[in-house]
C-alpha cells in the first residue's frame, strides 16, 4: 500500500523541469545520495533528468520515504 507523499507535485514537476540536470528535484524529495549522484553527473548528461519528468508527470515518482508525489 502507498500513501501520498507530503511533498508539493507542482515543486518537484518545475523544479525537475528548470534544475533536473542537478538533480535539485530529488534533494527537495529528499533522496541525498541520489541527488548528488545526479548532480555529479549532471542529470546523466540530461537522460536521467528526463526520466524523472516523465516519471513525475505520471505520478510515479517516490519521495525518500516511497510515497508518490501525486497531483
Amino acid at each position: 500500500m502507498t500513501f501520498k507523499s507530503d511533498k508539493s507535485f507542482v515543486a518537484a514537476l518545475v523544479l525537475a523541469f528548470l534544475l533536473g540536470t542537478f538533480g535539485v528535484h530529488l534533494f527537495y524529495v529528499g533522496k541525498y545520495v541520489t541527488g548528488v549522484l545526479q548532480l555529479v553527473t549532471l542529470g546523466g548528461l540530461g537522460v536521467w533528468a528526463l526520466i524523472d519528468i516523465i516519471l513525475i508527470a505520471v505520478g510515479n515518482f517516490e519521495d525518500s520515504k516511497g510515497n508518490v508525489i501525486k497531483p
